[in-house]
């Protein structure tokens, strides 16, 4: 793990993970990202901020904030002054 900013909840197969990594990458968002098969306790993190559903991407904010709408991500981080 790196001082990212963000934390994305992945799999592999998601094919919205793949378009929210490529956004960012373009950015230059810096991030870390979990695959949830992989890391079993990072699959119980992501329900527990879902209503029990292993929604992703999932996306931690540094503040402990979470949010599953990859569409309000730009507006939150436009927000925070992280990008223009």
């Amino acid at each position: 793990m790196t001082n990212a900013a963000l934390t994305i909840y992945t799999t592999s197969w998601c094919g919205y993970c793949l378009r929210l990594k490529t956004a960012l990458k373009a950015e230059g968002i810096a991030y870390d990202e979990i695959d949830i098969e992989r890391e079993p306790a990072a699959g119980d993190f992501v329900g527990s901020v879902n209503g029990g559903n292993r929604t992703v991407p999932t996306v931690k904010f540094a503040d402990g904030s979470t949010l599953r709408a990859p569409a309000l991500l730009i507006s939150r981080l436009v927000s925070w002054g992280i990008v223009d």
